[in-house]
C-alpha cells in the first residue's frame, strides 16, 4: 500500500525519523500502531471507569425512585383491538 501525504508532514516524519535512527516509514508505523492500540484496547476504556468515583447508596436510591417515579402504568387494552380510536 502507498500513502502519499503533504509534503510538510514528510519533512516532519523526516525529522522524528532522524532524531530516533529509524526510516521515516518505521516511524509511521509506530505512530500509526501507537493510534490503532489505544483506540482498540478495552484497558484505556476500563483504566477510566475504575477512576470514576463509585456513588454513594443515596444516590443510587434517588436513581431507583427516579425511575420508579417515572414509568407509566402498563396497559394492554387498546393497543391493537381499535379501542384506542373510539
Amino acid at each position: 500500500m502507498t500513502i502519499q501525504i503533504p509534503d510538510d508532514l514528510a519533512r516532519f516524519l523526516e525529522g522524528i525519523a532522524a532524531a530516533q535512527k529509524k526510516t521515516v516509514e518505521q516511524v509511521a508505523l509506530d505512530q500509526l500502531r501507537s493510534i490503532v492500540d489505544k483506540t482498540s484496547s478495552p484497558e484505556p476504556v476500563l483504566s477510566a471507569l475504575r477512576e470514576l468515583p463509585h456513588p454513594s447508596s443515596a444516590a443510587v436510591d434517588e436513581l431507583d425512585a427516579a425511575i420508579a417515579g417515572a414509568r407509566l402504568p402498563a396497559r394492554s387494552e387498546g393497543m391493537f383491538d381499535g379501542s384506542l380510536l373510539k
